[in-house]
């Protein structure tokens, strides 16, 4: 089974080497929707595969990173990097183009990430990230599968968001967890989903 969470951001970037003048040689912007796909292989308690409400932490906040932010593929030169960085308060640093291809990819890779850091309490089953839709335009989207995550090998590191954004997040140390979460292979999961009182057993 499959559920489907829809998020929004408004987001600006130049795509590199692509095939469109106005796309590669400008800053330009898109109202871009996201479609989260998870799955489980049991339901919940509340009998659910995840409830809709526990995406409105971790997970909302690191899709919002990109709302009124510039993603910026990092291998622009230093100058143009600085202009970036000295211009807006909100960007993000990708080691991967900002295409819609690279959005999807690079948001299933984080909240894989995300999922994997996070103790379930609600009796939740094996949940993981399906898919990841990413609407650049009306008609157009990308949409990335675990199996397509081979065909970057980068990490959390390689990621880098702004000050400004971190600050915004309903926990400023929350990449910092994230990140000291898997390099060190913790155990002990940072981002905890609250505990339920049950009515039915």
């Amino acid at each position: 089974m499959i559920i489907r969470k829809k998020f929004k951001f408004e987001g600006a970037h130049i795509v590199r080497d692509c095939s469109s003048d106005r796309c590669k040689k400008s800053l330009h912007g898109h109202s871009y929707v996201v479609e989260v796909f998870l799955t489980s292989d049991k339901l919940d308690f509340g009998q659910m595969i995840y409830d809709f409400g526990l995406t409105k932490g971790t997970i909302k906040d690191i899709i919002d990173s990109f709302d009124h932010a510039y993603a910026m593929w990092n291998k622009e030169s230093d100058d143009f990097k600085s202009f970036i960085k000295n211009n807006s308060e909100r960007y993000i640093e990708m080691p991967v183009s900002p295409s819609a291809e690279c959005f999807s990819l690079t948001i299933l890779f984080l909240i894989n990430k995300i999922l994997e850091a996070t103790q379930f309490n609600n009796g939740e089953g094996n949940v993981s990230v399906k898919s990841v839709r990413v609407h650049e335009t009306d008609t157009g989207y990308a949409e990335a599968y675990m199996e397509d995550l081979k065909w970057f090998d980068y990490g959390l590191n390689d990621i880098q968001f702004s000050d400004a954004i971190k600050e915004e997040w309903a926990d400023p140390k929350m990449y910092d967890k994230l990140l000291d979460f898997h390099a060190e292979n913790k155990d002990e999961k940072p981002f905890i989903n609250p505990f339920i009182e049950r009515k039915f057993n």
